[in-house]
């Protein structure tokens, strides 16, 4: 029975792997273009691969190294990078039904490698799995990437001693695309596209509107909240209209 389930486990554990597949090249590209953004701002190797496994967020390593470059105190950057990744609050509270069963510190080592394609991926495989998903799978879709995008660091790092520009290469911009990317991918997955087209109108708006006035990171937050308030709204007319 004991090797069943752990045959099981496994089994599960490398499912996670093979989902993680498709977010693996966009994470390389994105990881090396900030290893080469970190490395233009004067991070050593040493200190590009600590950011990367202890930060472990594209944005806020992007942005960090913009306000080292800057010149800008520690607790600033700490500060902004905390606000920017507190979007990471709403992912756990999505995901968070699907793994009540957990233990505390499993929860607390899940919440800590999930990122926005992780999330992304979960949330399907949530969708897909009447709202469950299991351990062993979430943990091989995280480590996965994890240990992806700390070797994608590392090696823009090291290669970024090559790239005295990397705005000239596009290189700052590949985060945006991958999201893009990801945002493309999971609407074809849906059924409701207007539902999906309000949602995202309504985050557009609401981030450009309450940019001026919020500060940097939070304007997403707005947008992010919102735009579900609005989703909601639109479904539960749908829903009262159709019955």
């Amino acid at each position: 029975m004991k090797d069943g389930t752990t045959c099981s486990n496994r089994q599960h554990f490398f499912g996670g792997v093979e989902a993680c597949l498709p977010t693996v090249l966009g994470y390389l590209s994105v990881g090396f273009a900030a290893g080469v953004v970190e490395h233009t701002a004067g991070l050593s190797m040493l200190e590009i691969g600590l950011l990367s496994m202890l930060v472990y967020a594209g944005a806020g390593q992007f942005v960090a190294a913009g306000l080292i470059i800057a010149g800008a105190p520690l607790y600033t950057i700490i500060l902004t990078i905390f606000v920017i990744n507190m979007r990471h609050f709403l992912l756990s509270a999505v995901l968070a039904p699907a793994f009540k069963q957990n233990t505390v510190w499993q929860n607390v080592g899940t919440g800590f490698l999930l990122t926005d394609e992780t999330f992304g991926v979960a949330a399907n495989e949530m969708t897909q799995n009447k709202g469950r998903i299991n351990y062993y799978w979430m943990q091989g879709l995280n480590i996965t990437a994890y240990l992806n995008w700390i070797l994608a660091n590392l090696l823009g790092g090291y290669f970024g001693q090559w790239i005295d520009d990397p705005a000239k290469y596009g290189l700052d911009f590949a985060l945006a695309t991958m999201f893009i990317g990801l945002l493309v991918l999971q609407i074809a997955s849906q059924k409701n596209l207007k539902t999906d087209s309000f949602v995202i109108l309504a985050s557009v708006i609401l981030t450009i509107v309450s940019t001026p006035y919020v500060a940097t990171g939070l304007n997403v937050m707005v947008g992010a909240v919102g735009a579900a308030c609005v989703g909601m709204a639109v479904e539960k007319w749908r829903s009262t209209s159709t019955s």
